[in-house]
């Protein structure tokens, strides 16, 4: 059996094998037009075009091929539909979230529930590669450390075979990430220099006058501030829901999960005075983004979605999300006090 086992999955090592020690693997202004009422900081970098200061690589930003793209998006969405900017604004969001990020947002759960149905199989080798090192390390007299290493090496190999006989590759599941940040980057520079009538719009300072009128509710005016801070909080809020499901689903979390998830919550929690300081435009956007977001993350734990997408079943996945959803926000939320 371990004769076996040691063809399978261990390849000749000459340097182990006459006692050389493992070293370490490395580890891995407008005339005319109606101002709002922005703060200094969000309108400087306008007036300091070309002269390389510390606004130069927001300049580059701002007058980049992506954000003009983005742009023209928002700009043919008004023009296609004839809706106020208020509308156009979140009709946009809506469209792109649902082009782009759903598609990515159910190959990343794809991937993560191949993953998952794998962790059967990696725990199955990981015990039988662990009885054959200790064979070999006692043979070969090799030292604790050198048996750990090459433990770690073969395994890593193993998995890594596996991952592309499955092909689901862990690093696959942050495309979603590599996509959709970008895009909110793009998007809210564009907004931005509609609000101020940046120079680098060619756009911008008629889309700046029907922004000061296309707003709704108490933000008339998208080019200004939300003095309520309604939309700031609202941002927060939704963002720290989107949080906590994902905790909540998250049994027995890793210390390093646990981090990312405190990570995560205090970003939100700081979203909130970020978007008290850019134009109600922007917060908009951030808002109808950060509600669709919450609304994927829903929609992806239902099983009739999930067979639609043909994500595979996997041990975790349950008849009755929502349900479980909720019983566990009560159980964390409400049953502690």
């Amino acid at each position: 059996m371990l004769c076996r086992l040691g063809c399978r999955w261990l390849r000749p090592l000459p340097a182990l094998q006459f006692g050389v020690r493992v070293p370490p693997l490395a580890p891995t202004s407008t005339g005319g037009i109606k101002h709002s009422a922005l703060p200094a900081w969000a309108v400087a970098s306008v007036s300091t075009v070309g002269s390389g200061g510390p606004g130069s690589w927001y300049e580059a930003l701002a007058s980049s091929a992506p954000v003009q793209g983005a742009e023209e998006v928002l700009l043919g969405m008004h023009a296609a539909t004839g809706l106020p900017w208020w509308a156009c604004i979140a009709l946009t969001t809506v469209a792109l979230r649902g082009a782009v990020t759903l598609p990515l947002a159910s190959y990343q759960h794809y991937i993560l529930a191949k993953v998952e149905n794998l962790q059967p199989e990696i725990k199955n080798i990981a015990r039988h590669l662990n009885q054959e090192i200790a064979v070999r390390a006692n043979q070969l007299k090799w030292s604790k450390r050198v048996a750990r290493l090459t433990f770690l090496k073969n395994m890593r190999r193993l998995v890594s075979e596996l991952y592309v006989r499955d092909n689901c590759h862990p690093f696959k599941a942050t495309v979603l990430v590599w996509i959709q940040f970008p895009m909110w980057i793009f998007m809210s520079v564009a907004l931005r220099n509609f609000s101020t009538g940046s120079p680098h719009s060619e756009a911008g300072f008629p889309v700046q006058e029907q922004l000061a009128d296309d707003g709704i509710l108490w933000f008339r005016d998208l080019t200004a501030l939300d003095s309520t801070w309604i939309l700031p909080v609202s941002v927060g809020v939704i963002n720290l829901l989107i949080v906590e499901i994902f905790a909540l689903q998250k049994l027995g979390m890793s210390r390093f999960q646990t981090y990312i998830t405190y990570f995560v919550r205090a970003v939100s929690v700081l979203m909130i005075p970020i978007a008290a300081t850019v134009p109600s435009s922007i917060v908009l956007y951030w808002l109808c983004s950060s509600f669709m977001g919450l609304s994927q993350n829903l929609l992806l734990r239902s099983p009739r979605f999930r067979r639609l997408c043909r994500i595979p079943l996997t041990k975790s996945d349950s008849d009755t999300p929502y349900k479980d959803l909720f019983a566990a926000f009560y159980a964390k939320f409400i049953l502690r006090k």
